[in-house]
């Protein structure tokens, strides 16, 4: 590698650790990456994501290594270099960079960084692990939070919620995502894309039980997708992909996707009956582009308007729907392993606020749903108090609502809904539960 070439490796990795310690500050990598890949190669941009991704997703396992290689903890103001050798440990442990190259890049971004003495210390623990690490590793493996890299307060929430499914669910959480398409059966055929895909050297299958999923063995970029930019293809989790079925859609029914953004469930729901007329809410402006994007490519059309689901008002909240999707805001913890920052962003704190507001939103659409229509209750959360408690809640305080069976091969049954667990590559963790409105 030519000098320049090792500068800009170095660069990537100093990149990187910036990111890492504004994820501990709270930030998300959803803001971060965009900014931080700017200017980059494409090659850097790539190691940039799978760096500042993977640490993320192992960050409590390279946080113990890290505190039991150093002689004293880092001082606040040191979270950045911290962070780089929470990068280092990960391209030890979890990427095919040679280790030389890792230790010796990743000293290097220490310099960049402009504290002087971090160089020293980096090259120094990086090199003690490399010679202490199997020891350090079954030391990491007995303490839970390390072994399962979550903070304590989700694995004991997990121990309680799934204590029979926990150890395999967390284990689960820090696989890396599954890359699934959905394709639209109005146009085509899974046998049919399945052959474009082979065609174009992407190898996939069927997910059982999701009949427009198809799970490819790599990710591509979407521009190498056969019929993506023709609307043929989305890129869909399979568990994401079972909501449209489970609402029963017919033709030309008057459907309310609330809480529409990005738009994919609202593109499934349009591809599932002909002639609905469909309307896609939500409460951000920005998020509410997104799902006009996604309509665009897709070739379809819904009413898009901006407005809070909870407190329903304006032109869409006149009408009386036959179905509507309540994909509701949530701890997202069921889809951390395909946002992996999400482990450090949330706090046990953040479930109480959440489940109240998805409280209001449920309330606030019910009025919405015409009788003999049907509610979806969606979210991609693993936590009972955001999913079955919820739903549970609200069959108490309204009499008019009853629970409606889910018929899915997948997922276990929670009394009054269905809950996925990301336990294999084939699904992130969703929870629905499927509410008829009777006579009030």
């Amino acid at each position: 590698m030519t000098a320049e070439g090792r500068d800009a490796s170095a660069a990537v990795r100093a990149v990187a650790a910036q990111v890492v310690a504004e994820v501990v500050r709270g930030r998300s990598l959803a803001d971060l990456l965009p900014a931080h890949r700017r200017g980059l190669k494409t090659r850097d941009q790539a190691l940039l994501a799978e760096l500042a991704q993977g640490t993320c997703r192992w960050y409590f396992r390279l946080r113990f290594l890290v505190h039991r290689l150093l002689r004293r903890p880092f001082k606040e103001r040191d979270l950045v270099q911290e962070a780089l050798l929470l990068v280092g440990l990960y391209q030890l442990l979890f990427t095919r960079i040679p280790p030389h190259a890792a230790v010796a890049e990743t000293t290097e971004a220490a310099r960049l960084l402009e504290r002087r003495w971090a160089t020293g210390v980096v090259n120094g623990v990086l090199r003690r692990f490399q010679r202490e690490e199997k020891r350090l590793l079954a030391e990491a493996l007995r303490d839970p939070v390390a072994r399962f890299s979550q903070p304590a307060w989700f694995i004991d929430a997990m121990e309680r919620a799934w204590p029979e499914q926990a150890a395999a669910l967390l284990e689960g959480l820090l696989e890396r995502p599954p890359f699934t398409l959905r394709v639209d059966l109005s146009r085509t055929t899974l046998q049919a894309q399945a052959r474009r895909l082979a065609e174009a050297g992407i190898s996939c299958r069927p997910v059982p039980g999701v009949p427009s999923a198809l799970l490819v063995d790599r990710a591509v970029p979407v521009s190498d997708l056969p019929g993506f930019s023709q609307g043929l293809v989305s890129v869909q989790d399979a568990g994401a992909q079972l909501a449209a079925g489970f609402l029963d859609l017919g033709p030309g029914m008057q459907v309310l996707d609330a809480c529409a953004a990005p738009g994919g469930k609202t593109g499934h729901l349009l591809e599932q009956a002909a002639d609905l007329e469909l309307v896609a809410l939500d409460v951000d402006g920005e998020r509410l582009d997104r799902v006009r994007q996604n309509l665009r490519r897709l070739g379809r059309e819904a009413v898009l308007e901006l407005g809070d689901a909870a407190q329903p008002e304006g032109a869409w909240a006149g009408r009386r729907y036959h179905r509507i999707l309540a994909d509701v805001p949530c701890t997202a913890t069921g889809v951390m392993r395909r946002h992996p920052d999400i482990k450090l962003l949330r706090r046990a704190a953040d479930v109480p606020p959440l489940a109240a507001r998805q409280r209001e939103i449920l309330d606030g659409l019910w009025r919405l749903l015409r009788p003999g229509g049907k509610l979806l209750y969606a979210t991609c959360s693993l936590l009972p108090e955001e999913n079955e408690l919820q739903v549970q809640a609200f069959l108490e305080r309204r009499k008019d609502a009853r629970p409606l069976p889910l018929a899915s091969p997948r997922g276990v049954s929670t009394g009054h809904g269905l809950q996925l667990l990301p336990v294999t590559r084939e699904t992130d963790g969703f929870y629905y539960a499927l509410l008829e409105k009777g006579p009030s």
